[in-house]
């Protein structure tokens, strides 16, 4: 089967922040924590680093990094580079921003989940309707998560992003009922990146970086399944959970796993807490949902997941992305499959959990690309 007429929605792009953008706009108080750069270390994990004293070689070195990585954020540049790879529209997510979960000061994250909000609202959301864009939530205080949440809703953001690991308290806790309430009556898929909500840095020494990202990708079932067997799912049915760059190949496992330990545990009283109407990977397949570049177990087992839970990303512009070859990823990858299977993992189901127009994404992006504008 041809892929080519089938069109892409980017379920997994990023931005890459501007290096100032939280100096900028923090107050005074908290300038010298605001976060600048992420490093990587030997090991495969990220750190958030701030604001340092450079020589000038340094910053004369960080000014050319920067202009191209401004570039990346400039939607003419953005939809150019969309035209050329053959994406027609993308889900949007922070790079710097991951790691804001990591700080202390509650105060700070808040500001800075903020401050991130309202620069992509400005500099993508607002302007198209090719890019549905992820509000950061600051979890530090439920308070404070349920106010961003009405307020990036409020903005038109295009989904609520969580850590991928519970902070303060995991997923299966009662200290985020009001949380799944509100986000399911406001109507916007929750993410969670991976990497997000916890050190990455699992192991050392010898194979820890490819050992650490593993790892990491783990974190996805492990919060899919407290979400499943808490009741939070079936309570809450319009909740849709997206795993954003931690593949899917995990969803069979987990949906076999998790019922063959219900079903057992459900013998002993008192073991299942609660019950659930239904076995646990029926609230996966109808809810949680996982991404990926290049993922052939996972579009394999899709007898068993069905093609809801899987959702195709090319990472642009991270460099272990498909950019610029994702139509060709594309066609390795499904061209094997039915028509209507490919086009709902292509594009189909993010345009459906994240709100993006039909009648747009059905089309290519033209050059120049006359829908800039939302009321255009």
């Amino acid at each position: 089967m041809d892929t080519s007429a089938i069109p892409l929605v980017s379920a997994d792009a990023h931005v890459n922040e501007p290096r100032r953008l939280w100096w900028d706009a923090l107050p005074a108080s908290m300038r010298d924590r605001a976060p600048a750069r992420i490093r990587p270390s030997e090991e495969g994990a990220w750190e958030l680093r701030r604001h340092e004293q450079t020589t000038l070689t340094q910053r004369q070195a960080d000014a050319a990094e920067e202009a191209a990585r401004n570039e990346q954020n400039d939607l003419a540049h953005r939809l150019a580079v969309m035209r050329e790879d053959g994406i027609n529209a993308e889900c949007v997510f922070p790079t710097i921003g991951l790691y804001v979960w990591e700080m202390d000061d509650a105060a700070l994250g808040e500001a800075c989940c903020q401050i991130y909000n309202d620069w992509i609202f400005d500099t993508l959301e607002s302007k198209s309707p090719r890019h549905r864009c992820a509000g950061m939530i600051p979890t530090w205080d439920m308070a404070m998560a349920l106010r961003e949440l009405r307020r990036i809703a409020d903005l038109g953001l295009g989904s609520a992003m969580l850590p991928l690991r519970g902070v303060p308290e995991e997923y299966n806790s009662p200290h985020w009922e009001p949380f799944w309430e509100a986000v399911e009556e406001c109507g916007l898929p929750v993410v969670l990146h991976q990497g997000s909500g916890h050190d990455m840095l699992f192991y050392r020494g010898p194979g820890a970086a490819v050992a650490n990202l593993l790892a990491t990708q783990s974190m996805a079932p492990r919060s899919a399944a407290l979400l499943t067997t808490s009741g939070a799912l079936e309570r809450h049915p319009g909740l849709h959970v997206v795993f954003v760059e931690t593949n899917a190949a995990w969803l069979s496992w987990a949906m076999d796993t998790l019922d063959s330990y219900y079903d057992a545990f459900l013998a002993n009283p008192g073991w299942v807490r609660p019950e659930l109407a239904e076995k646990p990977s029926h609230y996966l397949r109808r809810q949680v949902h996982g991404t990926f570049q290049w993922d052939p177990t996972g579009i394999h087992n899709i007898d068993r997941t069905g093609t809801g839970p899987l959702l195709w990303g090319s990472d642009y512009p991270h460099s272990e992305g498909t950019y610029p070859h994702s139509r060709a990823v594309v066609q390795e990858q499904f061209g094997h499959l039915a028509e209507a299977d490919a086009a709902a993992i292509l594009g189909g189901n993010a345009t459906r959990l994240f709100g993006f127009d039909p009648a747009v994404v059905g089309t290519p992006v033209p050059d120049p690309d006359p829908t800039t504008r939302r009321t255009a």
